[in-house]
């Protein structure tokens, strides 16, 4: 009987410890020069160091971390111009590669230096391309950079306009070693001003896959669009028309599956100009084979409208939702993240109409389109510039799709949350671990923010967890900058004491 007790015993402590090693949070130390307007990128896990990139008005380092989140060494980028127009990484398990453009008198420049796991540099950068533009602007940015999702293709390039109605492509394809794989130019006539091109892609092989989509002439929906895709040694575009049989969408997006040689765009779609959100356009195309797939449309039902709603009519459930992720499925299909999204004051209710898709149309196209947020680079100006603006971040719902395209499931994560005049704190982190999706964001708690965690396991149930542990009174989070850096590990930055600092989470 004793025996029994004591096995008993010893089950029950090592599953207490397992509970207590479920989360493993680890916090840096605030460094002086890190103060909350300091901008940064969280690079990632490199040869065991963990890199995160820092700009201050033109001073440049990096911070490496041990797996402790204790500070190693801050390197200053000396080498680096003071205004740097754009910086992007990729980070391989032994390297990272650091590309980044800048203007010197009247040409912008693109380099690319090679990065060790401690942040020094044993070679000089190499120079990609330059551009003369002949005028100067720290946001004249010109080169843009696709990345393969197996990092061994790596595409700069560049758009140009010898007319309104023409664009004129420069691409530069290296591999992983940053060898030159091909250079091509190739020319994209445009038909008109209501054309714009997104979505831009590469795939493992180096193909390069985006989208041509015409608007209406208001600019609210698009109306018509095309897939084109450029092999990584040919000099021409294939196009592929798109079918959308009279309806109109908004905030097209795309999402490559390499192991199935397919291309996913998904949409929102409406039947009439300033109506409301019917349901979601589907289109799968395989880039391999350069053929179609299917092509549908998925209308949302009364009761999925009805628990989609926050403060709006049944109708209008999904008019603020904006598609966040989109997830390959092992069995060909697909997981859509959306979550509702609006802003509210006195003088203007927001509109996701209002601007929706810019203005590509200013000599050198800058490749971005609509999105409430980015996800990846933080840049206090920007989120803390809205005087008398109130932020909403509602509910986010999960959809899942088999191989053909057919809804098997929805659930939602239930949160509410708002903040006046900026919204660094606000949405969420999505976190694959395998096993689940792990679903972080604040709960407004007694006026202070709580780190909340919420599980989806592969047959769409949704659990709230425990309350993390070794959660600081201290420290702020901002999930939504945060970034995976390995299997089960993110890195999220914090607030403490107006500095910025980060935390490691270990699943």
């Amino acid at each position: 009987m004793h025996t029994l007790y004591r096995i008993q015993l010893l089950l029950l402590m090592l599953l207490a410890g397992t509970t207590v090693m479920a989360q493993k949070i680890s916090y840096s130390q605030p460094e002086k020069d890190d103060y909350k307007n300091t901008e940064f990128e969280i690079i990632g896990r490199v040869a065991g160091n963990i890199l995160v990139y820092k700009s201050d008005r033109g001073d440049y380092a990096v911070s490496v971390y041990d797996n402790g989140m204790e500070l190693k060494e801050r390197v200053p980028l000396d080498f680096l111009p003071k205004k740097v127009i754009s910086m992007d990484f990729v980070a391989y398990p032994n390297k990272v590669l650091m590309i980044y453009q800048f203007q010197y008198k009247d040409a912008v420049f693109s380099y690319c230096a090679t990065m060790s796991p401690d942040a020094k540099f044993a070679t000089e950068p190499l120079l990609i391309d330059s551009t003369r533009i002949g005028y100067y602007s720290r946001e004249n940015k010109v080169y843009s950079l696709e990345v393969s999702e197996d990092k061994n293709r790596i595409m700069i390039y560049k758009i140009n306009q010898d007319n309104e109605n023409n664009n004129l492509f420069y691409t530069f394809l290296y591999d992983s070693a940053m060898q030159l794989v091909n250079n091509s130019k190739v020319s994209l006539p445009m038909q008109s001003k209501k054309y714009f091109l997104n979505n831009f892609n590469l795939t493992n092989d180096g193909d390069f896959i985006f989208n041509k989509l015409e608007r209406t002439s208001s600019k609210d929906y698009v109306i018509s669009g095309n897939m084109i895709v450029k092999h990584p040694l040919t000099d021409s575009f294939e196009v592929t028309p798109l079918e959308f049989k009279s309806q109109m969408l908004d905030e097209v997006k795309m999402k490559l599956d390499n192991q199935k040689g397919t291309a996913l765009i998904t949409a929102f779609y409406y039947k009439q100009k300033r109506g409301n959100v019917e349901g979601l356009y589907l289109y799968k195309y395989d880039f391999k084979n350069q053929k179609t797939i299917y092509e549908k449309s998925t209308l949302f039902s009364p009761e999925l409208k009805a628990a989609a709603r926050t403060e709006s009519s049944t109708n209008a459930a999904f008019n603020d939702y904006f598609i966040r992720r989109v997830i390959n499925t092992a069995n060909g299909g697909f997981l859509l993240t959306a979550e509702a999204f609006s802003t509210s004051s006195r003088y203007q209710p927001w509109n996701r109409w209002n601007y929706m898709y810019g203005n590509p149309y200013s000599g050198f196209y800058s490749p971005y389109y609509y999105s409430p947020y980015s996800p990846w680079y933080y840049n206090p100006g920007y989120w803390n510039n809205s005087q008398g603006l109130r932020y909403h971040y509602d509910k986010v719902i999960v959809l899942s799709f088999d191989e053909e395209g057919n809804m098997q499931w929805n659930n939602f994560v239930n949160k509410s949350q708002f903040d006046d005049n900026a919204d660094l704190y606000l949405s969420y982190m999505m976190v694959n671990i395998g096993s689940e999706l792990r679903f972080l964001y604040n709960d407004l708690d007694r006026r202070s923010y709580i780190l909340t965690d919420n599980s989806l396991e592969p047959s769409g149930k949704i659990n709230r967890m425990p309350t993390l542990r070794n959660l600081d009174k201290g420290y702020t989070w901002m999930p939504r900058y945060g970034k995976q850096i390995s299997s089960r590990s993110v890195l999220i930055p914090c607030i403490y004491r107006n500095y910025i600092c980060f935390a490691k989470i270990d699943f």
